[in-house]
């Protein structure tokens, strides 16, 4: 599967769009070309500010699945978050096929916006201190060929109605 067409229960970026709309949210979204790496993104700082973040799915040994959003340069050290987010074991990457089961994305999408099509509450959304000290902060809206800016207590507010209570941790240096 490498498409969100083949996820038949998949949220897309309008029914984000729709549901941070009935939830009162103000949300601004910036189309362009897909990115897939923080360093593809880089021409876009200018254009959108705000935090913009770096997404990891990942798993532990009991497959259970963590969504970790940090600022977009800041370093994460898989061999110790596992310690701090409360995971059974060291970490490794999830699967596209779960990442696209859980969060409705591909590799490349990976967003904590992906919170939306977690509708089992199979994943943990992990937001790290320092990202929460941004007023805005933004993220893919389901596609990489966009970016979503949005107030810091919205976001808490977005996941809040998903069904997401939040880890907000200190998972950077």
């Amino acid at each position: 599967m490498t498409d969100t067409a083949s996820a038949p229960t998949a949220c897309t970026a309008d029914d984000l769009f729709r549901l941070l709309d009935e939830l009162g949210i103000s949300h601004t979204t910036k189309t362009h070309p897909a990115v897939f790496t923080v360093a593809e993104s880089a021409d876009l700082r200018d254009a959108i500010p705000g935090a913009h973040t770096k997404n990891l799915f990942v798993k532990d040994k009991k497959d259970r699945f963590f969504v970790i959003t940090v600022e977009e340069h800041a370093t994460v050290d898989l061999k110790s978050v596992h310690k701090l987010i409360g995971a059974s074991s060291r970490v490794s990457f999830g699967s596209p096929e779960k990442m696209l089961a859980y969060l409705g994305v591909v590799p490349g999408s990976v967003t904590v916006f992906g919170a939306i099509n977690d509708q089992d509450n199979a994943v943990t959304f992990v937001l790290d201190e320092a990202l929460m000290d941004s007023h805005i902060i933004n993220g893919h809206p389901l596609t990489n060929e966009a970016t979503t800016s949005i107030g810091r207590d919205d976001l808490l507010r977005f996941l809040e109605a998903t069904g997401h209570t939040p880890l907000v941790l200190k998972v950077t240096p």
